[in-house]
Parts: structure tokens; sequence; C-alpha cells
């Protein structure tokens, strides 16, 4: 596909032919102003078309506009105050663009709103102020967007809202207790912001299915109604105790496990069969606390490596690394942690627009190129959001991380087809590794294995491996929900001793460096004897000069 100009010419013939959309294209330049000629439009779908630089002045024109599509491109500037003058917008997508905060005040006006996604502002912070007259919203989604301040109590009245995603945030202050009246909210995602005291006590509502909170100072205990059939919940880097509920869900466990019905148990995880699953998870999430800067953690019988199946069976590779399955079903905001506590995997988000229900492993019957463990590579673990990797109990030191892939989802094609992207960053213990990642551009075409290799340093025991999703690329093609992270498999293995065993260190170099000194001294000592000596066989005056100076 090439690049062409987005013209005044282009967009006449697109809407005069009743084609409403010119997204997933790979047009190249800014918007034209002549779109704000169009003042009957109603649907405007530019997501994924290439665009780049300012939204025009002109938008402010589109009065009648009601859907605008606009993610995943190159906006640059402010986030425009005049969107809040385009008050028939009942849908406003704007993820994974270069658009910066604060997200306007004048969005307040916005009172027919029923779906807003904003995403990945950078700039100046933004607050929650504007959410006031918003009350026939069933989705927002404000992740990533600088978010400071408190949460404000009034979002309790949006009764309609079916999604909340206020996630990878700076909000502070406690979930508000009205929060409980979201009696239609089936998806909450408030994790990686800076909330803390206790959860409400009535936060889960009849139709909650997912909740996630994790990377929060929060305390206290879980919900009592905690235990309900369907629901997922992720904790981890918070002080939440479910020991309070123990009892109860061991109880809960063995009665569902007669009728063979799978139930969310414990703290994160599914438990059908196995009555210590309680227990045995607590000891996981317990090593996850290792993830708390002021948590100090060591391990009496430490792990040196690792190595997952991402979404599929155990297999061992032609090279001899056996990699551990990772084929469990998991939800919209859970963990699971493999069964001897050597790693846990994460993830957070559903696919909106799944045909096919939520799905968190993508697989394929075709051959993958370029490797000779096709098998491995024939599934993957995928994630609309967040997904981490943990490798526990591990011993600290330097440790080389492997990450594997192919795309499996997208395919090469010189139709619409082929203009599938699916991009997302990767942090390694928090630290940004790779940024807008393309498998299948990085490995030169679908189904061909590629291989990333990094170093990373473990020091309280836990390695943290995150695949994120910063909104950027396709959603569609050739699917819906074809986006978001996707990994194959991982393998991690240590290289070398961390820098912080600093006694053992400082004692190795204090020897070095005797060792050293006394090699020199000794040299300095044989080539003076030897001068000397040279001198005295060969220089009378040189030989008087020495055998005088003790005299002086």
């Amino acid at each position: 596909m090439t690049s062409t100009q987005l013209t005044e010419a282009n967009i006449f013939y697109e809407f005069m032919s009743c084609r409403r959309s010119f997204s997933s294209n790979n047009f190249v330049g800014p918007l034209p102003t002549s779109l704000g000629k169009l003042t009957s439009l109603q649907e405007l779908y530019i997501d994924s078309s290439g665009v780049s630089g300012p939204i025009p002045q002109e938008f402010a024109n589109l009065k009648s506009l009601q859907i605008l599509w606009a993610s995943d491109n190159q906006f640059t500037g402010k986030l425009p105050d005049f969107f809040g003058t385009l008050t028939e917008l009942r849908i406003l997508r704007l993820q994974g663009t270069l658009l910066e905060g604060p997200i306007p005040n004048s969005f307040s006006a916005l009172n027919k709103l029923e779906d807003l996604r904003i995403g990945d502002l950078s700039g100046e912070d933004s607050s929650l102020e504007f959410l006031q007259n918003q009350r026939t919203l069933s989705i927002l989604i404000l992740r990533n967007c600088l978010l400071s301040g408190k949460i404000p109590d009034q979002l309790g009245e949006f009764s309609k809202l079916q999604e909340l995603d206020l996630s990878f945030n700076k909000l502070t202050g406690q979930i508000p207790e009205s929060f409980q009246d979201l009696v239609s909210l089936q998806y909450l995602y408030l994790g990686s912001n800076n909330l803390n005291g206790q959860l409400p006590a009535n936060i889960l509502g009849p139709n909650i299915t997912a909740i996630d909170v994790s990377f929060n100072p929060l305390s206290g205990s879980l919900p009592q109604n905690f235990a309900k059939a369907g629901l997922s919940m992720n904790a981890v880097g918070t002080s939440i105790d479910a020991n309070n509920l123990q009892d109860k869900y061991v109880f809960l466990e063995i009665t569902v496990s007669l009728r063979s019905v799978a139930v969310k148990v414990s703290l994160f995880r599914y438990c059908t069969h196995n009555v210590f699953c309680l227990r045995i998870f607590m000891k996981a999430s317990g090593m996850l606390q290792c993830l708390q800067a002021d948590f100090k953690c060591s391990n009496k019988v430490p792990s040196k490596a690792f190595s997952v199946k991402c979404g599929g069976t155990g297999q061992t590779s032609a090279s001899g690394v056996e990699y551990e399955g990772d084929f469990e079903s998991m939800g919209s905001a859970s963990l699971y942690t493999s069964s001897e506590n050597l790693w846990a995997v994460s993830n957070t988000g559903n696919f909106i627009s799944n045909p096919n229900g939520p799905q968190y492993i993508a697989q394929t019957g075709f051959q993958i190129t370029g490797t000779l463990d096709s098998e491995l590579y024939k599934t993957a673990r995928i994630s609309p959001s967040s997904l981490r990797y943990y490798g526990l109990g591990l011993k600290n030191g330097i440790y080389s991380v492997e990450l594997h892939f192919a795309e499996i989802g997208m395919v090469d094609s010189n139709s619409w087809k082929g203009l599938g992207r699916r991009i997302f960053d990767i942090y390694i213990q928090g630290e940004r590794v790779l940024k807008d990642f393309n498998i299948k551009e990085a490995a030169g075409g679908s189904k061909k294995a590629l291989i990333k290799t990094f170093e990373a340093n473990v020091t309280n025991t836990i390695m943290d491996i995150h695949f994120f999703w910063a909104g950027k690329g396709t959603c569609c093609i050739p699917y819906q929900s074809t986006y978001g992270p996707l990994v194959s498999a991982i393998h991690v293995s240590r290289a070398s001793d961390a820098a912080g065993s600093s006694k053992r260190d400082k004692k190795r170099i204090g020897k070095l460096i005797g060792i050293s000194v006394a090699c020199v001294a000794g040299l300095v000592i044989i080539s003076s004897v030897f001068y000397l000596w040279w001198i005295k066989e060969d220089s009378p005056k040189h030989k008087r000069i020495y055998t005088d100076s003790p005299r002086k």
C-alpha cells in the first residue's frame, strides 16, 4: 500500500459516494481544513488513517457530529477545547495519539456522550472535574492520561456505566463509597494509581465481573461479597488481605467442585479441585509484595531461571530449554501462578468488541518460519491492555531475558487485510526497553519467529516483564479486537551476581588492589636492582655518585 495525501478531492469523493470512513489507510500529512465544511456530517471515522499534525480548528463547525473515531494517528498539539462545543457527540475515541493534556473543562458540556475513550496524553496533568453531566455514559476510558487529584464522588451517579477505566494515572485519595451505586458496572480498572485506604464494603455490584486495583497503596480486607461466580480480581502490589475470607473460600471451593463449576474462590485465580489452592496462592501473592519499593525480600532456596510457553502447553525447544505451559483460562483482571510458584502472569482489560467473547490466547495452524521450534510460536498470550509476567523468588543478580514473538493474528496481504498493525510497548523491571514495537514489521512479515534479548537486574527477588498497549495500532484488521500485546514464549536465565552483593565485591576488589600493588612494588624493586647493577658495570661516574650519596 502506498501513502497518499488526504485532499479535499479525496474527502468529497468519499462522502458523496456515501462512504463515511477513511480509517485504516496510509494517508500522510495533516487533515484538510475543508473537513469543516461538512456541517451536516454525523459520523466520521479517521482512526488509523496515517494523518498527522494539529486537529484543524475548522472541526468546530461540525455541530451535527455524533460519532468521531480518531485514535491511532500522529495528531499533535493540545487536546482541542472546541470539542466541548460539539454537543451532539455520543461517541468520541482519541487513543494512541501525540496529543497533549489537559482534558479541557469544556468537555463538561458533552452531556450526550455514551462512549468516551481518551488515552496516552502527554504534557500537563488533567483532572476529572469535567465529569459532571455525562449521565448517559456506558463506557468511560481515560487510561494513561496523567490524571491527578481525587476521583469525584458524583461519578457514582453515572448509573449506566458498564466499563470504567482510570488506570495508569496519578489519582490519589480513596475510592469513593458512591461506587456501590454503579449497579450496571461490569469492568472496573483502577490499577497503577496512588489510591489509598480500604476498598468500599459494597464495591462489588450485582453485575461486576472484573476489578483491578493493582499497584495502589490500598489496605484492609476483601469485601465480604467477594465470593461470586465469574469474578476476576487483580490486587497485586497492594496490602489487601484475604485472611478474613479463607475459611469461607475453602468451604465454597469444596461445594462448587462437586458440581464441576469453576468459581473464583481465591484471591486471584480459579480453583476447581485443589482445596489447598488459596493457601498456595497466598504464598505466591506474598512473594509479589516484593514489587513494592519499601518491601525487602529474600528467598531461602532462590530460583535462577524460569521459562514459559505463553498461551500453550509445555514443551522442550530444540536447544533443550524446557518451557512450562501457560494455558490457564484467565479473566479481565486476573493473575495465575505456576504450580511451583516460579512465575506468575496477570492480565488486565477486555476486548470490548470481540464477537467471540473474552479470549486471551491466540493460536494458528500455520507453520512458523525462521525457527526450528515452530510449535513454540503457534500459540501466544494476548491482552487488550496490560499483560505482565513475573519471575518469583529469584536469586538477585543480572539476568538474560529472551522474549519470543511471531505475529499470528495478522496477515501479509496487498489488500486491506494487510494494513493491520499491532503496536505495543515493553517494560522490564519498570524500564521501557521497546516503544511502539510492531512484531510483523520487526520480523519482516507475519508467521515469522523473532527473538528479542535484553539484560535486567533483579535486586528484590522479582522479575517484572510488562507488555503494555498504549492505544496505538489498528483495532479491527483482519477482524474485530485484533490489537494489544502478544508474546509466544519467555526464557529468563541468570547471567551473573547483581551489584547488590557489595560486601563480596568490595573484598574481591580489595584483594585485587592488594595483589596489583604488590606486583607493581616487586617490579619497581627488581627494576631498581637491575639498574644499579647496570650502572655499576658501565659508568664509574655514576658509581661514585651512588657510593657517596649515603654520606650526605
